[in-house]
């Protein structure tokens, strides 16, 4: 069982880039293990580190004015590969939430089986996200996932957003899909008697 999902209210961190590639969030080179840990290490590599490994000081995950637990990302977040190491190594960053205008399907369903939060919101919405977090790095968004909401504490502006039904369940119950087949064992052998 991993942590379950409900209301989260955090600051942001504001990745205004459009067409980020699974490459560009976890570098195919980092990509020798079958353990889901330590990949957050090497999330935007090539973009946080320098080739001498000397962090990128323009970078937003090494400007220390951001932080938090959600990314709101440009619009086509995740396309390219469908490498599962990608939503890996933003949950093992400490991402519990991504926004955006629009996710690549397979990178999306690796974020919901990784128990991240993929949001998408229009893409109004998500420039007015990306003004409130320039003007004040501070600027606070809650993510609803039972309401399925979005709301900018900063204007009071709320969208809602889709999720699969089933995907809301386990992440609501912190449920990934054996977990969710086990707790129906008792069904499943009602049903497999008859």
């Amino acid at each position: 069982m991993k942590q379950k999902f409900s209301i989260l209210r955090s600051t942001c961190v504001p990745l205004p880039v459009e067409n980020v590639d699974t490459d560009q969030i976890i570098p195919a080179r980092f990509l020798k293990s079958t353990s889901r840990e330590g990949f957050g290490e090497n999330l935007f590599r090539d973009w946080r580190f320098d080739v001498d490994g000397h962090p990128v000081p323009d970078f937003v995950l090494n400007d220390p004015a951001y932080g938090g637990s959600i990314l709101v990302a440009g619009k086509n977040f995740g396309c390219g590969s469908s490498r599962e190491h990608a939503a890996w190594a933003i949950a093992d960053y400490g991402f519990r939430v991504v926004i955006s205008s629009f996710f690549a399907d397979i990178h999306k369903n690796n974020e919901l089986n990784n128990f991240v939060l993929p949001v998408t919101v229009s893409e109004d919405y998500l420039s007015e996200l990306f003004d409130s977090i320039r003007k004040d790095p501070k600027t606070e968004v809650t993510v609803d996932l039972h309401r399925q909401t979005v709301r900018n504490e900063a204007t009071g502006r709320e969208e809602t957003f889709d999720i699969n039904p089933y995907k809301k369940l386990c992440l609501e119950q912190g449920l990934d899909d054996i977990d969710y087949l086990m707790s129906r064992r008792a069904d499943i052998e009602a049903f497999e008697k008859k």
